[in-house]
């Protein structure tokens, strides 16, 4: 199977754990049969916008994705291939700042049961951070990537790269002026140090860059190297505001190998809220789901679009 994808991806993301059940059901530990229920509801509610905005039209169901969790994504999995999405599912432990197998070394029977079109991780990586933590982190991707592409199946990666304290300093503790000035090319090495230790990515999820020419060199590197011509990267939302992700959104969406997005919290979390807090019924929730994933699919498109115009 060639490296890489081809064609659009617009994911919307919800495959929180740890953080969803405890910001927004309160719950800390391991929840009840009861609980899991109750959570398990939200995400379908989550699932339905999508439903929603598929069937308005708003996106082909080839090119929708549902990022979901085993744990909590009840009949999610199947709902979704069922109607022609693209199904991706995490390998990571929720929760954690160092990248582990949520179900340890049975992590390939758990991606052969659900059978995603993509499995993905969230990794936290700076390359000026902890050696010995960068080393693990690898040695465990390295894993995953061979086991993946020994099985004809695609690798997701979510790369965040937290600021290291004395970045920060660097930018006077200002964390927007790193995102602009240190983050990008921070994210170009790190993507380099995994080509380099031979973890091949087929999508890289990777955080909004404020310039285009950024989100360039970051597609760039994500192709360089031979066989690496079909590796593509989305964007994640990292819970921004609209204008904020339209923003990041804009820039990207011209770019040669930017393909989509990976939204979640921006998309969803107000809907939700007003939902359990009862503001809103199942119904409307839904609906506002929908509407808000669709206008980031056709603020990606317009972008697009306006460039190939011009």
């Amino acid at each position: 199977m060639a490296l890489g994808y081809d064609g659009k991806l617009f994911i919307l993301a919800f495959d929180h754990r740890g953080s969803f059940q405890k910001k927004w059901f309160g719950l800390e530990g391991e929840p009840s049969p009861e609980e899991t229920e109750q959570i398990a509801g939200a995400k379908h509610l989550i699932f339905e916008g999508l439903v929603q905005a598929a069937e308005a039209g708003a996106v082909e169901p080839s090119e929708a994705g549902a990022l979901v969790d085993e744990q909590f994504g009840s009949s999610v999995p199947q709902e979704a291939r069922g109607r022609g999405f693209k199904l991706a599912m995490p390998v990571e432990k929720s929760g954690q700042n160092e990248f582990d197998f949520e179900y340890g070394d049975q992590f390939g029977e758990h991606i052969e049961k659900f059978d995603p079109d993509f499995s993905k991780v969230l990794v936290r990586y700076n390359p000026d951070g902890d050696p010995e933590l960068n080393q693990r982190q690898t040695e465990r991707l390295k894993r995953l990537a061979d086991w993946l592409h020994e099985h004809d199946r695609k690798f997701l990666f979510e790369l965040l790269v937290p600021a290291e304290p004395d970045q920060l300093e660097q930018v006077g503790g200002d964390t927007d002026r790193y995102d602009a000035e240190l983050r990008p090319e921070l994210m170009r090495r790190a993507i380099e140090d995994f080509q380099n230790a031979a973890i091949e990515v087929d999508v890289w999820k990777i955080e909004g860059v404020d310039e285009r020419s950024d989100a360039e060199m970051l597609a760039r590197q994500a192709r360089s190297g031979e066989g690496r011509e079909g590796v593509v990267c989305v964007l994640l939302g990292r819970g921004a505001d609209d204008d904020k992700v339209d923003h990041w959104l804009t820039q990207a969406a011209p770019v040669e190998g930017f393909v989509g997005f990976a939204i979640g919290r921006s998309i969803w979390g107000d809907a939700l809220k007003s939902f359990l807090d009862g503001s809103l019924d199942r119904e409307a929730a839904a609906k506002r789901i929908g509407d808000n994933y669709a206008r980031f699919v056709r603020v990606y498109q317009d972008a697009e679009s306006a460039v190939s115009a011009s």
